[in-house]
């Protein structure tokens, strides 16, 4: 009996794996563009990491008269700190090709609705990480440098590492680009009839609090950094409500039953 059915899985799976086969190769295919592109463009952000690097440090330097340069203090970690800036560049520049890669996999099983809506989604979901990591750059770390600089006088020199700098820069960035993605996941949930937007609106308050936590630990601690994150994601939240009220799907009536 077990030979048996030995002999009628194998085919099976033989049968399912070759119909998986083509799409495995064109997910492999889109993965390596999707690779030669970030490869390609760190390779060119590497070029020019000096620049970029000297635009990151600029708001450090206009937050203190007492910095006007950073240190390292391991040989190595100038090379390091640049090539971290370049990849992390590169993906950022790579995240258009990224997209449209997935989006040329997954269209020609979509139906005319849902290619709309996935195009929608692609595009807030890019609006909203382009302008969280924009606010946070323009407006959220100058406030920031400008508050922990100003513990430094003539008896307390600061000498900020060039690595650790760059890393700060680039984990402000990315937390609050992350962060700004809260309408758009309570879009997803309201249309996927997850959660409802008077869900949203009866558990204000604890959302609140999340957001007060979460802000606090994204900001490790930094009371000026956690109202400047907070106070936006509790608008964002606001507008979330509306959106996921106004685009969720409506029920038919036999859902309702």
């Amino acid at each position: 009996m077990s030979n048996y059915n030995l002999q009628k899985t194998i085919p099976a799976l033989e049968r399912s794996l070759a119909f998986f086969r083509p799409h495995h190769l064109e997910l492999r295919s889109r993965m390596i563009k999707v690779f030669a592109s970030i490869i390609v463009s760190t390779i060119v952000a590497y070029m020019f990491s000096e620049q970029i690097a000297k635009v990151c440090i600029s708001p450090l330097i206009a937050a203190s008269p007492l910095v006007n340069k950073l240190v390292y203090t391991n040989l190595p970690e100038a090379f390091i700190s640049y090539i971290k800036l370049a990849l992390l560049v590169g993906i950022f520049t790579s995240f258009p090709v990224a997209l449209y890669q997935m989006w040329v996999f997954v269209s020609p099983g979509l139906r005319k609705e849902e290619k709309k809506l996935a195009v929608i989604i692609v595009f807030w979901a890019t609006i909203l990480f382009a302008g969280g990591g924009t606010f946070a750059f323009i407006a959220v770390l100058p406030k920031m440098l400008v508050y922990l600089m100003s513990y430094a006088n003539e008896g307390l020199e600061p000498l900020p590492k060039l690595g650790l700098y760059l890393t700060f820069v680039a984990r402000t960035v990315l937390t609050f680009g992350i962060s700004f993605q809260i309408p758009f996941l309570m879009v997803m949930a309201g249309r996927a009839n997850l959660v409802k937007a008077a869900y949203f609106k009866k558990k204000r308050m604890y959302f609140y609090i999340a957001i007060l936590v979460l802000s606090f630990l994204l900001t490790a601690g930094d009371f000026m950094a956690t109202a400047l994150l907070a106070i936006p994601l509790f608008f964002l939240y606001e507008i979330g409500i509306f959106l996921s009220a106004l685009f969720s799907k409506k029920e038919t009536p036999q859902e309702q039953i």
